[in-house]
């Protein structure tokens, strides 16, 4: 079988992001990077696809040079292969789509993996674009995935409860937290993976269809204020819930 999962080069959750001169992009200075937390169910899932069905997985992930060190990441898990889609321009969920899915049709996956989002910008949106341009069914937020004889049953979060959802290959499933536990890359792999190449395939800079105009944090919490200990105090905090915080 073969199997494609696409990773992203996103911020450590414990890095503290600052907010670039240009006022639209982070400051990278000192932050460290990582394979994104939900992209990393997807490599898992993939192998274990992989495992059931034998085959290929491949890994891929669109960027600059720095995303190789998640890319030996994933080969470090056990993905036979990584390629990288080579630009560093800064691309909306759209442009980043259509790179990926360009390469899906190079490969021409059976099965494609991605995580739910990534964790820097939370969109969400690029798994379900990639099987829009490929006209394949996609099943998002999945938790629980089985294949047999070309047929998926897969079991997605939804508000309030579980949905059980059926389609068949090719198609691309989109991984939550709760469908797997990543595997811890072994000493023998992480060697391996220092000694495995990395493909690059340069990628045509395009146009994205969003832009961002201005990146900041949010403002600072404001000190809170005591209005009173009594009854009596009741009349002045409507008042400035009305008023001042607009609440009601």
């Amino acid at each position: 079988m073969k199997i494609l999962v696409f990773v992203n080069h996103v911020p450590d959750t414990e890095t503290k992001v600052k907010v670039g001169a240009d006022g639209k992009l982070i400051d990278p200075t000192g932050v460290n990077f990582m394979l994104n937390p939900y992209d990393e169910l997807a490599v898992e899932e993939a192998l274990r696809t992989r495992e059931k069905f034998t085959g290929e997985v491949v890994v891929a992930s669109l960027g600059g040079d720095s995303n190789k060190e998640t890319l030996r990441k994933s080969l470090a898990m056990g993905c036979d292969k990584a390629v990288l889609l080579k630009d560093a321009s800064v691309r909306d969920s759209f442009a980043v789509a259509g790179a990926l899915a360009d390469y899906a049709k190079e490969y021409g996956a059976e099965i494609i993996f991605f995580g739910k989002q990534s964790i820097d910008y939370d969109g969400a949106q690029v798994g379900g674009l990639v099987a829009e341009m490929l006209g394949l069914p996609s099943v998002s937020v999945v938790v629980k995935l089985e294949i047999k004889d070309g047929n998926i049953v897969a079991e997605r979060e939804i508000e309030g409860g579980h949905e059980i959802v059926h389609t068949k290959l090719p198609a691309v499933i989109i991984a939550q937290k709760g469908l797997n536990d990543p595997r811890y890359p072994s000493l023998k792999g992480i060697m391996d993976a220092k000694r495995k190449p990395i493909e690059e395939k340069t990628i045509a800079a395009v146009e994205s269809r969003v832009e961002v105009v201005e990146m900041r944090k949010p403002a600072a919490k404001a000190q809170g204020k005591i209005i009173g200990t009594d009854a009596s105090a009741a009349a002045e905090l409507v008042r400035l819930l009305h008023e001042e915080a607009k609440v009601i």
